[in-house]
């Protein structure tokens, strides 16, 4: 289980931030690689992401969905569940927002197994924290 914590800033209201961080059609392809293939209901998705790690690329699949929202507490939970496409691996995740005043914090809870965590625990870290840190910069433009 490899745990992330990112602090970023908020550009725009924290009510508007927690909208954009709960429409997946806006969130999905605010991270590098993803996209949405199906929307399954209006908290779940199909997605797919490229990720690219050193001088290899893999391809994920899977489902996207909304497990807790709170708008009041500007406080959201999405769970992430994906397979490689071309492997035994997975990548699971539940990814926690939250927000207060002008500073949001995710936190990435992962589990990841096949090629993806075969290169080393901080390999594994450090794609996921370059991950997040270019979604975070993103946010301010939902």
């Amino acid at each position: 289980m490899t745990e992330l914590d990112h602090v970023y800033t908020l550009e725009k209201s924290p009510d508007e931030t927690f909208a954009a961080i709960v429409d997946l059609d806006r969130i999905v392809p605010a991270v590098q690689g993803g996209s949405i293939t199906e929307r399954t209901g209006e908290d779940s998705a199909e997605a797919e992401i490229l990720v690219s790690m050193g001088a290899m690329s893999m391809k994920f699949v899977g489902t996207v969905e909304v497990i807790e929202k709170n708008p009041a507490d500007h406080r959201a939970v999405l769970r992430i569940k994906s397979r490689e496409t071309q492997g035994q691996g997975y990548a699971n995740a539940d990814v926690t927002f939250t927000m207060n005043g002008t500073e949001g914090n995710v936190h990435t809870s992962a589990q990841i197994n096949g090629k993806a965590a075969s290169m080393g625990e901080g390999v594994v870290k450090a794609v996921l924290d370059a991950l997040i840190k270019n979604f975070t910069s993103k946010l301010s433009a939902l």
